[in-house]
Formats: C-alpha cells, sequence, structure tokens
C-alpha cells in the first residue's frame, strides 16, 4: 500500500506512526533559537538549563561578543587626513589637538575629527556673482562713494585660503562671511579716499593692494585663520545711469592725450632739425671767418715779403708785379692783341673765333663727314686769311 494512501501506511514527515499534518514554521523557528540560544545562556542545547559545563559555554559567549564590539570599536576610530587637509579633534565637543596628514586613530564616542582642507584657494565676488557663465551685478555691494563725490560701480574678486584650521572653526561663527564682510568695508574705505579718475583709470592695482592689506588686518584681529592670496579689481566703471556722458568725456580725454602726443613727436621731429641746421650755420661761418682770415694773415705776408723785394730792387719789383697783373688779366680772355715794334697799329687775333671753329669741325667729323673735302669759303675764313697775311706784311 502506498504511504499517500488513505488509512495507509506511514508520514515520512512526522515522528510517529499516528496521522498528522505538516509541522508549524513558527514551531520550528522556536526549536532553533532554543538550540542557539542556549550557547550564551549557559543551557544544553536541548533546551535544559542546569549542568556545570553550560556555564562555561555562556562565558565564552559573552566574551565572544565582547571582543567583537571592542574590535568594531577600535576600527570606527582609525582615520586618514590628506595632505592637503588638517584634522581637528575635539574631545566631547572642545577644541583638543589638530592632526597633520597620515593615518590617525581616536576613542570614537569620546572624541570627534573634522577635516578642512587648508590647501583649497576659494574665491569670494564682491559686486558681482558669476553663475553659469554670466555675470550678475550686486548694486548694493558694488556702488560706492568716492572722494570727490562720485558714485562708482566697482567689482573685486578676492582669493583666499585657510591657514589655521582651529581659527577657522572656532573663533567665527561663519569665517566666509566674515571675509566677505570685511572685504566690503575695506574697499569701501580705499574707494572712499580715492577719486573717480584715479580708480577707473590708473588707481587700479594700488587700490587692490590696498583692499588687500587692509582685508589681511582685519582677518587677523578677528582670528578668522584665513589668509588672502590676491586681490582683483574686476571692472570700475560710473553707474549705468551716466554711463554715456561718462563714455563721452573718456573719448575726450583720450583725444587730448592723442593731439598731445602729436604735437610732442612733431616737436621731437622739428627740434633736432632745427638745431642741426643751426649747428651747421654756426660751422659755416666759423670755416668762413678762418678762410678769410687766413687769406687775410697770407695777404698780408705776401705783401710784407714783396714790400721787402722792393725795398732792395724797386724797378725789378714794379716789372714783376705789372707782369703778374697782366697775366691774371689777360689769362681770363680769349681775345689776343699783338704790338708790332715800328708800327701804329694792332693786330687782333680772334682766338674765340678760331676755337669756335676747331670745335664746329670735330663736330662735323663727328657727324659723319668725309674728311678731305672742299668746303665752300664763309665770311669768317676770309676774315682769317685777310688778317693772316695782313700779320705777316707787317712782320716782315
Amino acid at each position: 500500500m502506498a504511504w499517500n494512501e488513505p488509512g495507509g501506511g506511514r508520514d515520512p514527515w512526522s515522528g510517529g506512526g499516528s496521522d498528522q499534518g505538516p509541522p508549524d514554521l513558527d514551531q520550528v523557528i522556536k526549536n532553533l533559537q532554543t538550540k542557539f540560544g542556549g550557547v550564551f545562556r549557559g543551557g544544553k542545547p536541548g533546551g535544559g538549563g542546569g549542568g556545570g559545563g553550560g556555564g562555561a559555554f555562556g562565558s565564552l559567549g559573552v566574551g565572544i561578543v565582547a571582543l567583537v564590539l571592542l574590535l568594531a570599536w577600535l576600527a570606527v576610530g582609525v582615520y586618514i587626513v590628506d595632505p592637503a587637509e588638517q584634522g581637528v579633534v575635539t574631545r566631547f565637543g572642545k577644541y583638543e589637538r589638530t592632526e597633520g596628514a597620515g593615518p590617525h586613530w581616536l576613542p570614537y564616542f569620546i572624541e570627534d575629527v573634522e577635516k578642512v582642507n587648508v590647501q583649497l584657494v576659494r574665491n569670494a565676488e564682491i559686486g558681482f556673482r558669476s553663475a553659469g557663465g554670466s555675470r550678475g551685478s550686486v548694486g548694493n555691494e558694488s556702488l560706492m562713494l568716492t572722494q570727490d563725490e562720485n558714485i562708482i560701480d566697482v567689482k573685486f574678486a578676492v582669493q583666499y585660503r585657510v591657514k589655521d584650521a582651529k581659527n577657522y572653526l572656532f573663533n567665527v561663527v561663519d569665517p566666509d562671511l566674515t571675509l566677505r564682510q570685511a572685504t566690503e568695508s575695506a574697499v569701501r574705505e580705499v574707494v572712499g579716499k580715492s577719486t573717480m579718475d584715479f580708480v577707473i583709470t590708473e588707481g587700479r592695482s594700488a587700490v587692490a593692494a590696498s583692499a588687500k592689506d587692509l582685508i589681511q588686518g582685519i582677518l587677523d584681529h578677528y582670528g578668522a585663520g584665513l589668509a588672502i592670496t590676491s586681490v582683483n579689481m574686476q571692472d570700475a566703471q560710473p553707474p549705468s545711469q551716466v554711463q554715456e556722458a561718462f563714455n563721452d568725456a573718456v573719448k575726450a580725454r583720450e583725444d587730448e592725450a592723442r593731439l598731445r602726443n602729436e604735437a610732442e613727436a612733431y616737436a621731437n621731429d622739428i627740434t633736432p632739425k632745427s638745431r642741426g641746421d643751426a649747428d651747421a650755420m654756426r660751422e659755416q661761418a666759423s670755416a668762413y671767418k678762418q678762410r678769410v682770415v687766413s687769406l687775410a694773415e697770407g695777404e698780408t705776408s705776401r705783401f710784407l715779403d714783396i714790400l721787402a723785394e722792393y725795398k732792395k730792387a724797386p724797378e725789378v719789383t714794379r716789372q714783376r708785379l705789372y707782369l703778374d697783373a697782366m697775366e691774371q688779366v689777360l689769362s681770363n680772355t680769349s681775345k689776343v692783341l699783338v704790338d708790332v715794334p715800328g708800327g701804329n697799329s694792332l693786330m687782333y687775333l680772334p682766338l674765340d673765333k678760331l676755337m669756335e671753329h676747331a670745335r664746329s669741325s670735330a663736330g662735323s667729323a663727328s657727324s659723319g663727314e668725309i674728311p678731305g673735302r672742299v668746303r665752300s669759303p664763309t665770311s669768317g675764313d676770309d676774315d682769317f686769311r685777310r688778317q693772316r697775311d695782313n700779320m705777316r706784311g707787317r712782320s716782315r
């Protein structure tokens, strides 16, 4: 007979031969709890509570649990500080010490640690906010009054870092907000001592440097634990309501500077030339003076020499002076007058005509005339032959 037939064989799930249903799940779980719980309660695994061996078994379980809890507590207290950080340890909320980079341990639930990045360069924006690549102006921060009672729109960016983690966490409630307020106060003080033109034009770097020193002094006075690395003036303009008028004034100032530069360039160009011309004229006058003086001295010396010779031989010297004078006079003329002894007329030699005739003959030869060709007589040639014959007759 099959075991699952009614009234037939035994049920394999039952402990005996009587018919019964499957065991209850709650009862199975309870039986397991009883077996394992006896180890820690000192009872037998079967559920009994007495026996000498049960106490030792329970003490072992408690020790294991305590050891596990101790190891977990020790493991939770291990922490690592990065090289760019400082770990500020507090004991029951009070500052205890500052840990450097590396692995450290603290008793958990007694001490706590807060890590501060002291190498991170933070940024604070005064007068504007950069969000999503756009820059929005903050009027209550950027509008400031200058010394000459003008309103100016100034925007600053401050870079800073934490130099003392303890002061950063405990001396000031909100160090970053304190920095913003100190920056705004310092910038307003520096701008209030400067004129509008100075801040907008050449005084940007000076204003930023003065503001940096003043901000650092305020933070050190408060003990905020912050160090300013740089202060940059992003923009300095008049308010938008008067921007166009200010641009016109700036353009006029630039035109003035341009014209002044052009005038200075012209003056720098013409002045050296004028000085050079004056120096050249001065040198020419000096050279002319020296030449005239030298000629006069030479003439004087020559005259004195001639005078000495004249005193020695007056007739010879007079004849020599006459010949020299005639030589100088006649060397500048092309006409020659010949005085024939024994006659009362002078022979005239037109050397200028002869020279002109020679030049014309050379020109005609170069132009291609055939040499040896007989030319027709001209009036000039006739005059020349007539005067030549006359000269020969007089000489005989």
